[in-house]
């Protein structure tokens, strides 16, 4: 016998918790990262790898950092933006003290927020991403800007013929450090690693050229062998000849530090992938007729990044089905570019055709969303305008629970007798696995 009763649970929304209920014989599932087996506190995590740092082979050890930095002069620090869930406070806790037991203090390094071709952080931002370091750090700060073609360097190209040209501070320094958290991306395959050069610290023409990358069937979540976004950024690794130290985090559904690895850039970032594949690769029995997906914070800063959250819910939706983007977009939409082409087409299917016919940066989001689009039905709960959502073709929602109530209604219409309702609380970084036929 189906069971009519309700399913409860709560979508966090800014500063608050969104309602929503429903019958428990249409819930598919609810899916979220993966419970991580950790061993410690985030401290001693991040500790414990500076203390093993991982060498460029299986089984070698890089130079411990005090080691790495013994003689340094400069030191460039990579860290992320406030776009990124990245505990950057934390690692950098860690990473202070060795550096000034290297002779390194504060006015020898160079803080750089490596942007890509986002705006540069606001003060409340740089509080967000440095937390309690920031009266200390903030003065040594600077942020990456695509656009000042002054401060970059020309380095070659790519085996794809994307321009290689990053950040001139990267010669300036004889160490680099870089930061970073690893988590899937849509189109990268993964965040983290790499991704701190190209597109982090890349030139406007060179993050424009390999996003368009992203058009690639081949350029999608998990996805690291044959990408052409990820062939890119692994091109420029070695044209830069300044030594290089990583340390990378992988965080939980909770946004702790679940693993932490260091040393080699590659050897981490491979190490980092492992352990993010086992906590946001998560099993799906089958697609679903309805899919709510979180973006949560900070990935709710826009409808930029929210797309993520989009993009992952869709490989677990029917066609013909509803996605529901639950998401503040509290800055809005991000870069105008894919929203005014998306405005300007008369369809989805327009807005694909325009895009094959001439690209500009931002189009590979218009053309993940149209891709949606195109199959299925978007609502979204943001703080965007109605107008500025149907522009692109997505229909506004008041509330989680008003969209779903739609969405059930409609489902119904088409024949679905118990349409099944798959819920993403941290859709952004959840990746299904579909597990049915």
């Amino acid at each position: 016998m189906p069971s009519f009763a309700p399913f409860f649970m709560t979508l966090p929304y800014l500063d608050r918790q969104l309602p929503l209920k429903f019958p428990q014989e249409n819930l598919l599932t609810v899916a979220e990262p993966q419970e991580a087996e950790t061993t410690g506190t985030p401290e001693a995590l991040i500790q414990e790898a500076l203390a093993h740092p991982l060498g460029p082979g299986k089984s070698d050890h890089a130079l411990a950092l005090e080691q790495f930095l013994h003689g340094a002069t400069r030191l460039l620090c990579i860290i992320n933006d406030a776009t990124r869930p990245t505990p950057t406070e934390r690692m950098l806790q860690a990473l202070l003290p060795v550096c000034r037991k290297a002779c390194l203090d504060t006015e020898r390094i160079t803080f750089l927020v490596a942007t890509g071709a986002h705006r540069g952080p606001t003060e409340q931002e740089y509080q967000q991403i440095l937390g309690s370091l920031y009266p200390a750090i903030r003065p040594h700060c600077v942020h990456h800007d695509a656009r000042k073609d002054e401060d970059m360097v020309e380095l070659g190209c790519t085996r794809n013929g994307t321009p290689i040209v990053l950040n001139k501070r990267l010669f300036e320094a004889d160490r680099i450090i870089i930061t970073g958290s690893v988590e899937p991306h849509y189109f990268a395959g993964f965040t983290g690693g790499r991704k701190a050069f190209l597109p982090g610290i890349a030139a406007y023409r060179t993050i424009e050229a390999n996003h368009r990358q992203a058009l690639s069937p081949a350029a999608r979540s998990l996805a690291l062998e044959k990408n052409p976004v990820h062939e890119d950024m692994m091109d420029a690794l070695p044209l830069i000849h300044v030594p290089v130290f990583s340390l990378m985090t992988v965080l939980d559904k909770e946004q702790q530090v679940a693993a932490a690895t260091a040393g080699d850039l590659l050897t981490s970032f491979y190490a980092a992938v492992a352990s993010a594949r086992k906590i946001f690769c998560v099993p799906v029995p089958a697609q679903a007729d309805i899919v709510v997906s979180v973006a949560k914070f900070p990935m709710d800063i826009d409808l930029y990044q929210s797309q993520k959250a989009i993009d992952n819910a869709a490989v677990a939706l029917k066609d013909g089905g509803t996605l529901i983007l639950v998401s503040s977009c509290r800055d809005g939409i991000g870069d105008e570019a894919y929203a005014k082409l998306l405005a300007q087409a008369a369809s989805p299917e327009d807005a694909l055709a325009r895009i094959q016919a001439g690209y500009k940066l931002g189009y590979h989001k218009a053309a993940k969303m149209a891709a949606v689009s195109a199959r299925a039905t978007i609502k979204a709960v943001t703080e965007l305008s109605p107008e500025r959502l149907t522009s692109m073709f997505i229909a506004p929602a008041l509330s989680p629970q008003a969209a779903l109530d739609e969405a059930l209604v409609q489902a119904k219409a088409r024949g679905v007798q118990v349409p099944k309702i798959l819920i993403l609380p941290d859709g952004c970084v959840t990746v299904p696995d579909l597990q049915g036929p």
